[in-house]
């Protein structure tokens, strides 16, 4: 998450914290908050880092056994982001994926 996205997920604090700073001139509080907020914003840039590098070993790693199909499987929930793929995967989301048969899909 980059720095500007983090402000702008809650804005209403960074401009409170802002207005608070210019009304007293004591900056102290800005820029606890200001620090606080890029750290989280690093955390969270941080952890999509981490995921690539986890979804680039994967696919290197596990490439050669699976299927095309499968792989566009695993690219699409991998591509849902680390909160995965709603609802997960069953029968009739891999049908619809890949455009497999039933009898296939359940296999």
């Amino acid at each position: 998450m980059s720095l500007s996205q983090a402000i702008e997920a809650d804005k209403t604090s960074y401009y409170t914290a802002l207005q608070r700073a210019q009304r007293s001139n004591e900056v102290t509080d800005w820029l606890r908050y200001f620090v606080d907020l890029l750290l989280r914003a690093l955390d969270e840039s941080q952890a999509r880092i981490d995921f690539v590098l986890k979804k680039v070993r994967f696919f290197d790693r596990y490439r050669e056994a699976l299927s095309e199909r499968q792989l566009k499987v695993i690219r699409r929930m991998l591509d849902a982001g680390p909160s995965s793929f709603e609802g997960g995967v069953n029968a009739s989301k891999y049908q619809r994926l890949t455009g497999v048969s039933k009898p296939t899909a359940t296999r």
